[in-house]
Protein backbone atom coordinates (compact mmCIF):
# COMPACT_ATOMS: atom_id res chain seq x y z
CA UNK A 1 0.00 0.00 0.00
CA UNK A 2 1.41 3.36 -0.99
CA UNK A 3 0.52 6.59 0.68
CA UNK A 4 -0.62 9.72 -1.09
CA UNK A 5 1.17 12.40 0.89
CA UNK A 6 2.45 15.92 0.52
CA UNK A 7 4.14 18.26 2.99
CA UNK A 8 1.88 21.14 3.95
CA UNK A 9 2.56 24.14 6.15
CA UNK A 10 -0.65 25.13 7.93
CA UNK A 11 -1.91 28.67 7.45
CA UNK A 12 -2.93 29.28 11.05
CA UNK A 13 -0.78 29.46 14.18
CA UNK A 14 -1.23 27.18 17.14
CA UNK A 15 -2.49 28.27 20.53
CA UNK A 16 0.93 27.95 22.10
CA UNK A 17 3.21 29.66 19.66
CA UNK A 18 2.83 28.30 16.17
CA UNK A 19 1.47 25.63 13.88
CA UNK A 20 3.04 22.28 13.17
CA UNK A 21 3.16 20.83 9.65
CA UNK A 22 2.49 17.20 8.81
CA UNK A 23 2.64 14.98 5.79
CA UNK A 24 -0.92 14.67 4.62
CA UNK A 25 -3.18 13.36 1.92
CA UNK A 26 -5.46 16.38 2.24
CA UNK A 27 -5.30 19.88 0.90
CA UNK A 28 -4.38 22.71 3.24
CA UNK A 29 -7.98 23.92 3.26
CA UNK A 30 -9.07 20.53 4.59
CA UNK A 31 -6.81 20.81 7.61
CA UNK A 32 -8.63 20.74 10.94
CA UNK A 33 -7.59 23.31 13.53
CA UNK A 34 -6.03 22.12 16.75
CA UNK A 35 -6.54 23.67 20.15
CA UNK A 36 -2.89 22.95 20.90
CA UNK A 37 -0.98 22.52 17.69
CA UNK A 38 -2.70 23.28 14.38
CA UNK A 39 -1.93 20.25 12.27
CA UNK A 40 -3.26 18.64 9.09
CA UNK A 41 -4.29 15.04 8.88
CA UNK A 42 -1.79 12.23 9.07
CA UNK A 43 -0.02 10.32 6.32
CA UNK A 44 -1.15 6.90 5.29
CA UNK A 45 1.34 4.06 5.53
CA UNK A 46 1.63 0.29 5.39
CA UNK A 47 0.80 -1.53 8.58
CA UNK A 48 4.05 -2.96 9.94
CA UNK A 49 5.50 -3.75 13.34
CA UNK A 50 5.27 -0.85 15.77
CA UNK A 51 8.84 -1.48 16.83
CA UNK A 52 10.20 -1.56 13.28
CA UNK A 53 8.29 0.97 11.22
CA UNK A 54 9.47 2.30 7.91
CA UNK A 55 8.54 5.59 6.37
CA UNK A 56 7.21 6.16 2.85
CA UNK A 57 10.73 5.92 1.42
CA UNK A 58 11.44 2.62 3.15
CA UNK A 59 13.78 4.11 5.76
CA UNK A 60 13.56 2.61 9.23
CA UNK A 61 12.12 4.91 11.88
CA UNK A 62 12.74 4.97 15.60
CA UNK A 63 11.13 2.43 17.90
CA UNK A 64 8.31 3.44 20.25
CA UNK A 65 10.66 3.13 23.23
CA UNK A 66 13.05 5.57 21.56
CA UNK A 67 10.26 8.03 20.84
CA UNK A 68 8.93 7.88 24.40
CA UNK A 69 12.36 8.52 25.88
CA UNK A 70 12.72 12.10 27.15
CA UNK A 71 15.34 14.30 25.53
CA UNK A 72 18.83 13.69 26.86
CA UNK A 73 18.76 16.96 28.80
CA UNK A 74 15.86 15.73 30.94
CA UNK A 75 17.83 14.32 33.85
CA UNK A 76 16.38 15.89 36.99
CA UNK A 77 13.64 14.08 38.87
CA UNK A 78 11.53 17.09 39.79
CA UNK A 79 9.99 19.84 37.71
CA UNK A 80 11.02 23.47 37.86
CA UNK A 81 8.90 24.89 40.70
CA UNK A 82 8.53 28.15 38.81
CA UNK A 83 6.97 26.47 35.77
CA UNK A 84 3.23 27.03 35.31
CA UNK A 85 0.72 24.26 35.81
CA UNK A 86 -0.82 22.51 32.81
CA UNK A 87 -3.94 24.66 33.15
CA UNK A 88 -1.90 27.84 33.36
CA UNK A 89 0.25 26.78 30.40
CA UNK A 90 -2.83 26.05 28.29
CA UNK A 91 -4.27 29.48 29.11
CA UNK A 92 -0.97 31.14 28.20
CA UNK A 93 -0.97 29.31 24.87
CA UNK A 94 -4.48 30.53 24.15
CA UNK A 95 -3.44 34.09 24.94
CA UNK A 96 -0.40 33.85 22.69
CA UNK A 97 -2.57 32.70 19.81
CA UNK A 98 -4.31 36.08 19.90
CA UNK A 99 -1.05 38.02 19.58
CA UNK A 100 -0.20 39.78 16.32
CA UNK A 101 2.98 39.81 14.27
CA UNK A 102 3.72 43.22 15.78
CA UNK A 103 3.40 41.70 19.25
CA UNK A 104 5.85 38.94 18.34
CA UNK A 105 8.32 41.47 16.92
CA UNK A 106 8.09 43.48 20.14
CA UNK A 107 8.67 40.28 22.11
CA UNK A 108 11.73 39.58 19.95
CA UNK A 109 13.14 43.09 20.43
CA UNK A 110 12.59 42.91 24.18
CA UNK A 111 14.41 39.58 24.38
CA UNK A 112 17.30 40.93 22.32
CA UNK A 113 17.75 43.82 24.75
CA UNK A 114 17.76 41.45 27.74
CA UNK A 115 20.26 39.14 26.05
CA UNK A 116 22.65 41.98 25.26
CA UNK A 117 22.76 42.65 28.99
CA UNK A 118 23.04 38.96 29.90
CA UNK A 119 23.58 36.41 27.11
CA UNK A 120 22.78 33.58 29.56
CA UNK A 121 19.35 34.92 30.51
CA UNK A 122 17.35 31.71 30.09
CA UNK A 123 13.93 33.39 30.14
CA UNK A 124 15.02 35.82 27.44
CA UNK A 125 16.41 32.96 25.36
CA UNK A 126 13.05 31.19 25.59
CA UNK A 127 11.15 34.38 24.79
CA UNK A 128 13.30 35.05 21.72
CA UNK A 129 12.91 31.47 20.55
CA UNK A 130 9.13 31.63 20.88
CA UNK A 131 9.00 34.99 19.12
CA UNK A 132 11.01 33.64 16.20
CA UNK A 133 8.81 30.56 16.07
CA UNK A 134 5.69 32.70 15.89
CA UNK A 135 7.29 34.70 13.12
CA UNK A 136 8.00 31.41 11.30
CA UNK A 137 11.75 31.79 11.75
CA UNK A 138 11.96 28.19 12.92
CA UNK A 139 15.64 27.65 12.16
CA UNK A 140 16.54 30.86 13.99
CA UNK A 141 14.57 29.66 17.00
CA UNK A 142 16.39 26.33 17.27
CA UNK A 143 19.69 27.48 18.84
CA UNK A 144 17.84 29.60 21.39
CA UNK A 145 15.69 26.66 22.44
CA UNK A 146 18.82 24.54 22.80
CA UNK A 147 20.53 27.26 24.86
CA UNK A 148 17.46 27.78 27.05
CA UNK A 149 17.34 24.06 27.71
CA UNK A 150 20.92 24.08 29.00
CA UNK A 151 19.81 26.40 31.78
CA UNK A 152 16.29 25.02 32.34
CA UNK A 153 16.61 21.26 32.01
CA UNK A 154 13.56 20.55 34.17
CA UNK A 155 11.21 23.16 32.71
CA UNK A 156 8.33 21.59 30.74
CA UNK A 157 7.60 24.77 28.78
CA UNK A 158 11.02 24.71 27.14
CA UNK A 159 10.56 21.09 26.05
CA UNK A 160 7.05 21.71 24.75
CA UNK A 161 7.93 24.79 22.72
CA UNK A 162 11.09 23.18 21.39
CA UNK A 163 9.05 20.13 20.37
CA UNK A 164 6.55 22.15 18.37
CA UNK A 165 9.36 24.03 16.64
CA UNK A 166 10.89 20.69 15.68
CA UNK A 167 7.58 19.57 14.21
CA UNK A 168 7.72 22.60 11.94
CA UNK A 169 11.24 21.64 10.92
CA UNK A 170 10.07 18.04 10.31
CA UNK A 171 12.44 16.76 12.99
CA UNK A 172 9.91 14.28 14.27
CA UNK A 173 12.02 12.05 16.48
CA UNK A 174 13.53 15.07 18.23
CA UNK A 175 10.03 16.50 18.64
CA UNK A 176 8.78 13.27 20.19
CA UNK A 177 11.68 13.20 22.64
CA UNK A 178 11.08 16.80 23.65
CA UNK A 179 7.35 16.25 24.15
CA UNK A 180 8.39 13.29 26.30
CA UNK A 181 10.50 15.70 28.32
CA UNK A 182 7.49 17.97 28.70
CA UNK A 183 5.25 15.21 30.05
CA UNK A 184 8.02 13.95 32.33
CA UNK A 185 7.87 17.22 34.23
CA UNK A 186 4.19 18.02 33.62
CA UNK A 187 2.38 14.69 33.23
CA UNK A 188 -1.06 16.31 32.98
CA UNK A 189 -0.22 18.41 29.92
CA UNK A 190 -2.72 17.13 27.37
CA UNK A 191 -1.26 19.26 24.59
CA UNK A 192 2.19 17.70 25.04
CA UNK A 193 0.67 14.23 24.65
CA UNK A 194 -1.17 15.46 21.58
CA UNK A 195 2.04 16.85 20.09
CA UNK A 196 3.89 13.61 20.71
CA UNK A 197 1.06 11.71 19.06
CA UNK A 198 1.36 13.89 15.99
CA UNK A 199 5.12 13.32 15.81
CA UNK A 200 4.49 9.57 15.93
CA UNK A 201 1.88 9.81 13.17
CA UNK A 202 4.50 11.47 11.02
CA UNK A 203 6.72 8.43 11.53
CA UNK A 204 3.85 6.01 10.83
CA UNK A 205 3.71 4.85 14.43
CA UNK A 206 -0.09 4.86 14.43
CA UNK A 207 -0.68 2.48 17.31
CA UNK A 208 1.74 4.42 19.48
CA UNK A 209 0.03 7.65 18.41
CA UNK A 210 -3.32 6.22 19.52
CA UNK A 211 -1.83 5.68 22.97
CA UNK A 212 -0.76 9.33 23.24
CA UNK A 213 -4.05 10.69 21.94
CA UNK A 214 -5.85 8.45 24.44
CA UNK A 215 -3.77 9.89 27.28
CA UNK A 216 -4.68 13.39 26.12
CA UNK A 217 -8.37 12.41 26.00
CA UNK A 218 -8.15 10.90 29.48
CA UNK A 219 -7.05 14.34 30.67
CA UNK A 220 -9.82 16.09 28.74
CA UNK A 221 -12.70 13.96 27.51
CA UNK A 222 -13.85 16.77 25.17
CA UNK A 223 -10.47 17.31 23.52
CA UNK A 224 -11.84 17.35 19.98
CA UNK A 225 -8.54 17.41 18.13
CA UNK A 226 -7.11 14.47 20.05
CA UNK A 227 -10.33 12.51 19.42
CA UNK A 228 -10.16 13.35 15.71
CA UNK A 229 -6.52 12.38 15.30
CA UNK A 230 -7.02 9.20 17.26
CA UNK A 231 -9.78 8.35 14.82
CA UNK A 232 -7.50 8.98 11.86
CA UNK A 233 -4.81 6.84 13.47
CA UNK A 234 -7.29 4.00 14.03
CA UNK A 235 -8.32 4.19 10.38
CA UNK A 236 -4.69 3.90 9.35
CA UNK A 237 -4.54 0.33 10.63
CA UNK A 238 -8.08 -0.73 9.83
CA UNK A 239 -9.71 -0.26 13.23
CA UNK A 240 -12.71 1.12 11.37
CA UNK A 241 -15.31 0.83 14.12
CA UNK A 242 -13.12 2.75 16.57
CA UNK A 243 -12.16 5.25 13.88
CA UNK A 244 -15.73 6.08 13.01
CA UNK A 245 -16.73 6.33 16.67
CA UNK A 246 -13.99 8.88 17.33
CA UNK A 247 -14.52 10.84 14.14
CA UNK A 248 -18.27 11.10 14.71
CA UNK A 249 -17.68 12.38 18.24
CA UNK A 250 -15.03 14.82 17.03
CA UNK A 251 -17.40 16.17 14.38
CA UNK A 252 -20.02 16.85 17.04
CA UNK A 253 -17.46 18.77 19.09
CA UNK A 254 -15.85 20.56 16.15
CA UNK A 255 -17.66 20.89 12.80
CA UNK A 256 -14.29 21.04 11.00
CA UNK A 257 -13.75 17.38 11.89
CA UNK A 258 -16.61 16.47 9.56
CA UNK A 259 -14.05 16.56 6.73
CA UNK A 260 -11.97 13.89 8.44
CA UNK A 261 -15.10 11.84 9.09
CA UNK A 262 -15.98 11.89 5.39
CA UNK A 263 -12.44 11.07 4.36
CA UNK A 264 -11.47 8.43 6.92
CA UNK A 265 -14.67 7.22 8.52
CA UNK A 266 -15.54 4.57 5.93
CA UNK A 267 -12.38 2.54 6.04
CA UNK A 268 -8.73 2.41 5.19
CA UNK A 269 -9.44 2.78 1.47
CA UNK A 270 -9.99 6.46 2.17
CA UNK A 271 -6.71 6.69 4.01
CA UNK A 272 -5.02 5.39 0.89
CA UNK A 273 -6.31 8.43 -0.89
CA UNK A 274 -5.00 8.82 -4.42
CA UNK A 275 -4.39 5.11 -5.03
CA UNK A 276 -8.02 4.37 -5.85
Amino acid sequence: MKSSTSQLIPAAFAVLTFAAGCATATTENERPTSSAVAIPTAPAAPVVSDTSRRNANGTATASVAELDAPAAEATAATADPTAPSATEASAARAAEKKMTAADYKYQLARANVALRLNPKNSRALLERAKANSNLKNYKDASPDYAAALRYMRNNPDVYYNKGVNELMLKQYKAASNDFSGAVKYRPDDKEAFFGRGVAKMQMYQYKAAVSDFTRAINLDSLYADAIEYRGISYASYDRIKEARRDLEKAAKLNPEAEKSLRRYGKGNSLVRGGNK
